[in-house]
């Protein structure tokens, strides 16, 4: 419109709203950068310590119980100090991608994997050790559920002749450290010779196991992984072509036995 003016009222008005928008976003990020390391980061002014002290605690202890709880071996391989940087550089660092607490795990592992900078203190199988901690802690909390399995003894012939699918708790996991048997007592400075193949999983009675797998375990859990859709007589035949096995034939006769363990571990399960 000719002639119009703005209402200089409005506008300081909608100014001064602008600026203490800013003004918070401020006050909230130096906030926020304060209690994710506080001996980097200042205080932000007029808030008391007493009071930023109880959030420094709450947002640490809670962040490190959860940690200590779902990685009790990486915890165990580090004395206080080292174990306390390791937390507070994660917190200090790391952008987490959900609000959920029960994603710090996967969030971890991120942080390892991409931001981390190797200290002294840190093991070269770090990483790894962590995913397979990961993996058991993720499995116990998972919702899925192993669908209901038609075979109810060893020595059915739906065994061979069924068609098996690995179950949604079963996750296939290959390392380069034998991660399975690390611990206080047993720390590798070296990886293994030849890749280590898991299968970490959880059961119908919703416990949590590995099992460490040949060559042969290991591609039929691959295989059945994406999806293969067909006999476990064609399966185990298919490896035997894969592995340029001689006698075809005794590799599907030491197949079955590996069904049935597998199937008995709730690793596999067979639908009508």
């Amino acid at each position: 419109m000719a002639g119009y003016m703005p209402n200089s009222k409005n506008t300081s008005g909608a100014e001064g709203a602008a600026n203490a928008l800013v003004s918070t976003i401020t006050i909230q990020s130096s906030f926020s950068d304060h209690l994710r390391n506080p001996l980097v980061n200042p205080a932000p002014p007029a808030v008391e310590n007493r009071r930023l002290q109880i959030y420094r605690e709450l947002i640490y202890k809670n962040i490190e119980n959860f940690m200590q709880s779902g990685f009790p071996i990486i915890r165990s391989l580090y004395g206080d100090d080292d174990w306390q940087g390791l937390i507070r550089s994660f917190i200090h660092i790391h952008s987490s991608q959900t609000p959920y607490f029960t994603e710090l795990g996967r969030e971890f592992i991120s942080y390892l994997d991409t931001e981390h900078s190797a200290r002294g203190c840190d093991q070269p199988f770090l990483l790894e050790l962590a995913r397979y901690e990961w993996a058991e802690s993720a499995l116990f909390l998972a919702d899925a559920e192993i669908p209901p399995t038609y075979i109810s003894h060893a020595g059915d012939t739906a065994i061979i002749e069924g068609v098996p699918h690995l179950s949604p708790l079963a996750w296939p996991m290959v390392f380069n450290y034998p991660v399975h048997k690390i611990g206080q007592h047993y720390q590798p400075h070296q990886p293994s010779a030849d890749p280590v193949c898991l299968v970490v999983y959880r059961n119908r009675a919703d416990q949590v196991r590995f099992l460490e797998c040949n060559a042969v375990t290991g591609r039929m859990l691959e295989v059945l992984e994406q999806g293969a859709g067909t006999s476990g007589r064609d399966l185990l035949q298919r490896i035997a072509i894969e592995l340029q096995h001689p006698e075809p034939a005794q590799v599907v006769d030491g197949g079955r036995v590996l069904l049935e363990q597998l199937h008995s571990l709730d690793i596999i399960y067979y639908l009508e």
